[in-house]
This record gives structure tokens, sequence and C-alpha cells, in this order.
């Protein structure tokens, strides 16, 4: 099987450009029944809709998620590492450096992690953000074919105006899902990139059939791996798996999520409330906690340690079961390995100025019906950080965005300082001054 990007046949879009853009802009203003936006394809307008209801910014540039050594050892235990070269083979052949291309190959979270084909494009490509350890999740950058084809499981394509951030708009890509043989799960993702030849049908066969053949060739290799490896017991394996990676997703949610990953599988699990606000306890205190300090974030004062120890036993139960790794050590209480949580994520955002990102990233108020009194501390930290960097750094575009959110919403002083920072013609001055004396 040969890649030939140059013979470029039935890519152009029903849709004009300037009538894309144009409904976009609607959509962006939030006029979600602006008669143009019918005239977009329903894949793409569905995306739209879930871009802009999620606050992706149509400018931003994708957070880097992964980088140097760190990048590595990821790219190292990814499932699809073995079959780079094949992918390479499919869709690269001859001098890959001039093939008028950029393949990308992600993993299942829409992490880049392997970029190449034409130098030249790369170049440019480099200049919005597609780089190997970047996020191009649908929930991070908006419609893209490699973030869109995860949000979906299914192969997808995407021409120019129809990107929902603008700086891609020069580009188009087509990209496909990878499945493990077995369980189905989603590996990763397949992306080609570049002029309106990358959109054609046969580009879209062309993927489909490498990210095929990449399954068939996993699945292959593990069958081969079976029958020259003795079987090993249960107990065995689990001690051999390592977690690579544990997430603790609290902001917006009452029931917090808890995601691993490993070099052989992920796994996604939902926590009670309690068991939430122990995680994020331990997660905060990575040095640990005595038994009636934990007792006192989790219940409050005055609450006797013997509270807790069933929850503990409850929690390590749980645990055992999805992720073995993070099992809390006792005296003091900890957890074995780093536990991330999204929440700390906005913050190191903060923390490198990486405002409009912050924003974008921050889906609500850590664990909001919780009333652990440590998870309201915290709780609280997160929003009064988020509000300190908007009043003392943020831009223009970025405090208005904050003005838009619930906790930003009727904060007067928000409001006065955007009103201060708004050109004096400005058409949306009328309106935050209503707010504000509403607020009042």
């Amino acid at each position: 099987m040969s890649a030939s990007w140059h013979d470029s046949r039935d890519v152009q879009p029903a849709t004009s450009r300037l009538l894309i853009e144009r409904a976009h802009e609607e959509l962006l203003a939030g006029n979600l029944d602006d008669q143009r936006l019918a005239q977009v394809r329903p894949l793409v307008r569905e995306s739209w809709e879930r871009s802009w209801r999620r606050r992706v910014g149509p400018e931003t540039a994708p957070v880097l998620e992964l980088v140097s050594d760190e990048l590595d050892a990821y790219r190292l235990a990814h499932p699809l590492a073995s079959a780079m070269d094949m992918i390479r083979a499919l869709l690269l052949p001859g001098d890959a450096e001039d093939t008028g291309v950029v393949i990308a190959v992600g993993d299942q979270a829409g992490r880049l992690l392997w970029i190449e084909g034409d130098r030249q494009l790369q170049s440019l490509t480099d200049g919005m953000g597609f780089v190997a350890g970047a996020n191009w999740a649908e929930d991070a950058v908006g419609t893209t074919a490699p973030g869109t084809a995860l949000a979906l499981g299914q192969s997808v394509q995407i021409r120019g105006a129809e990107h929902y951030n603008r700086l891609v708009h020069p580009w188009s890509c087509t990209a496909a899902p990878v499945r493990d043989p077995e369980t189905k799960r989603v590996l990763g993702v397949i992306d080609i990139t570049g002029g309106p030849e990358v959109v054609s049908p046969q580009a879209r066969l062309l993927v489909d059939a490498t990210a095929r053949a990449v399954e068939s060739e996993l699945l292959v290799a593990r069958l081969r791996s079976r029958a020259e490896t003795p079987s090993r017991s249960h107990a065995a394996t689990s001690r051999t798996r390592a977690t690579a990676r544990a997430t603790l997703h609290v902001l917006g949610r009452d029931r917090a999520r808890l995601e691993t990953e490993s070099a052989h599988e992920e796994s996604m699990i939902e926590l009670s409330a309690r068991h939430a606000a122990i995680l994020l306890m331990l997660a905060v205190h990575r040095q640990g906690l005595s038994a009636e300090r934990l007792c006192e974030l989790v219940y409050g004062p005055g609450v006797s340690p013997d509270t807790l120890r069933p929850e503990m036993v409850r929690l390590r139960k749980v645990l055992e079961r999805a992720a073995p790794e993070l099992v809390p050590e006792s005296r003091p209480y900890r957890l074995p390995l780093p536990l991330d949580t999204d929440a700390h994520d906005v913050l190191s955002l903060l923390d490198r100025g990486a405002h409009r990102v912050a924003l974008t990233a921050y889906r609500g108020p850590v664990l909001p019906e919780s009333t652990s009194p440590g998870v309201e501390e915290f709780r609280e930290s997160v929003r009064a950080g988020l509000r300190e960097a908007m009043l003392s750094e943020a831009s223009l575009d970025v405090l208005l965005a904050y003005a838009e959110i619930p906790e930003g919403q009727a904060d007067v002083e928000i409001l006065r300082l955007a009103l201060e920072m708004l050109p004096a013609r400005s058409p949306k001055r009328a309106g935050l001054v209503t707010r504000i004396e509403r607020a009042q």
C-alpha cells in the first residue's frame, strides 16, 4: 500500500468557507439558532457546540502536558510504540520528509506522542502547537480530526474553517482511533494533517486501513507473546503492573473520577463523596497525614478516628481492584505514588501565566457538594487563586470570559475592572454597567 497525497479528488466541502466562518462566529456569540449553523455539517456543528459549552477558547493554544524525559518514557511504554514502523511504512513511504503531509499518533486522552512527515510543514504546524506532548483532545482545543475522532470513536475528517480553533483554519486533517483488538477500548489515534488533499475519500480509507492494520499487528504480537511465555498467576501479573499516571478529577463534579494509566491498560472509576474527599486530602497533603488529622479534614473536628478506619478499609478494597499501586499506606496515611488532580493542573497553569488555558481547564468548584472541611478549604484556595490571577494579570478577553462563569458573573470587582479596560466605544460597556448595577 502506498500513500499518494498529491492527487486531490472530491475534497471541496459543499458549504463555502465564508459561510462556515460566519456560522462559527454566530456560535461563539451564543446564537445557536442562527440559520447558517444549520448549513454546517452535523458532525462539525455538534462538535462546535460541545466545545462551546465546555468554554474552549477559539484561539487557545493547546497545553503541553508531556515534555522531555517524561514524554520519552511515556512513549516507550505506550502500546502503539511497537506499531510506529508499520504506521510510517503505510502513511510515509519513500522520502518521509517530502510527503506534503504530517502524521501524528496520539494516546487515548488526545495527547500527541509522535509527529513525523514533511519537515517544512512541521515547521508551520509547530506554530499552532501541533507538537509532541500537546493535548489535542476536543475538550482542550475544540473540533479537530484527532480530538473529535476520539470523542466519537470513529474516523473523522475536518476541513479548514470547520476547526473550532481559528489557529487551525489553514489546515485540514483526517484521523481514526485505534482500539485494543480484544477489549475494544481506545488506545490512541492516528492523524494526517496537511492541505485539502488529506480530506479526500482515499485519505480516509487509507487512515482507516492503517488503524485496522495496527490493531491486527497488536493482536498477532500479543498471541505470539502468550504462546512463548509461561502463564503466570493473577497475583504475579498484578505485581508487575505499574501505574504510569493517576489523575483525580474533582472540578465541577460531586462524584470524583479517578483515571489511571499503565503500560498495558487504562481504567476509570467514579468514587463516592467520602472516598473522593479522602483521596483528595491525601493528594493535597503528599507528605502524609495522621489518622486524627485526616479524620478532622474529612469529617470535621471532634470526630473519633474510629469513624475513618472503616471507610479506609472500603477505599482500599476499591483501589485494590482499580489501582493497586495507589492503595494508601498508614502511619501516617499517605499515597505511595503521586496523585495528580485537575485542580492542581489549573493552579500550575496559573503559576505559569497561562491564564486563558487555566480558565478553560476550570470546570467548576472542587467537589461542590462536599462539606468536608479540608475539601472546603482547598475549594476556596483554588477559587481564590483563579480570581486573584484574573484581577492582577489576566488580559481583557480572559477577564471577560471569567465574568461569564458562575464565579465571576456577579463579582463587582471583576466587572468594574473589565469595564475600565474596555475601549470607550465598546458595545460591551452597557451590558457590564447593567450587571454591576444589578449586583450592587
